[in-house]
């Protein structure tokens, strides 16, 4: 019925969200961004609302909604520990119940889904880099568990629909993501470093900050939501590992923040929080032959490239 595909993007006008509203419209698409506004922002996607192919509708995806659209992104839900550990059962009930009633949505219209999962499923990982085939090493009961075993929850869910409804799913494990529009206080540790270093505060780094993690640049994650969803056949559902697969230590990423920022800024060594996985790395084997996507910023190009969005944020640009 549409001339031009119709994409509902759920947690639109956060972080991920407003970036992927941006490139869909840039791909000549329909957008409708759908937020509650919990941690995501309308200032995030406010350049976008005089475009005639875009429509911001604030909604929680805890309860259902009646929309027609071709494909559905569901990126809804709190993504940092402060955020999601805030109300945990909401947290849970959003990646639990927003699932079933997304899924709902997708069958009733029979669209094309994709969940924005999380490398979390992997818990503290016992296999590195983390292929799509590990099980995970998670705690059921611990602090991190709403966002982990929601998440967890919620690959079922997508399976069980597939497996019942003959439902178009796609599913992608996202790991460290960092960018501009992240949330300054979100308490991920490039946007914490990045405003530290810019605040001449000393730099909080947990245990030795040995720690590893790989960080992937906004725009590379969001071109590999799109080649999951269009360059790849139903039959193909993933999961599908989404990240860079460069390692850094916590350490190496403090220093590196010191030297883009140009801060003189001290490193303060705290105790390591519950659950803190010691490495993090992705195995994007299947990505690459699967679809063709790899990242190809790096991480200190993609500091480059957020470091000003927090000083115009702070006003220090």
């Amino acid at each position: 019925m549409h001339l031009k595909k119709r994409v509902l993007v759920t947690g639109g006008a956060g972080f991920l969200g407003s970036h992927l509203c941006e490139r869909l419209l840039a791909d000549d698409c329909e957008v409708v961004c759908l937020d509650n506004c919990f941690t995501g922002s309308k200032q995030n996607v406010i350049h976008l609302v005089g475009n005639p192919n875009f429509e911001f509708l604030r909604h929680d995806i805890t309860f259902p909604l009646y929309i027609e659209v071709d494909e559905i992104y569901n990126l809804a839900c709190p993504a940092s520990p402060i955020h999601y550990q805030h109300d945990p059962v909401q947290t849970t009930k959003t990646s639990v119940h927003g699932a079933i009633n997304m899924l709902g949505l997708a069958k009733r219209l029979k669209a094309k889904i994709m969940q924005a999962s999380t490398s979390e499923v992997y818990g503290d990982p016992a296999i590195h880099p983390q292929p799509e085939s590990y099980w995970g090493n998670v705690n059921p009961i611990g602090f991190r568990s709403c966002y982990d075993e929601g998440k967890r929850c919620a690959e079922t869910l997508f399976f069980d629909y597939r497996r019942q409804h003959k439902l178009r799913i796609k599913v992608a494990r996202i790991f460290n993501t960092y960018g501009p529009r992240m949330h300054p206080n979100d308490g991920r540790v490039v946007s914490n470093f990045i405003i530290q270093a810019l605040q001449g505060q000393p730099l909080t780094v947990y245990g030795k900050g040995e720690q590893t993690r790989s960080f992937c640049y906004v725009d590379d994650l969001v071109e590999g939501f799109i080649r999951l969803m269009n360059n790849t056949d139903d039959d193909f559902t993933g999961p599908a590992n989404l990240g860079n697969p460069g390692e850094f230590t916590i350490l190496e990423l403090a220093e590196l923040v010191l030297k883009h920022t140009g801060s003189t800024s001290k490193i303060d060594f705290l105790p390591l929080p519950e659950d803190d996985p010691k490495q993090r790395r992705p195995d994007i084997t299947v990505a690459r032959t699967t679809f063709g996507w790899e990242p190809t910023i790096t991480l200190e190009e993609g500091l480059e490239k957020t470091i000003p969005y927090f000083k115009k944020m702070l006003d220090l640009a």
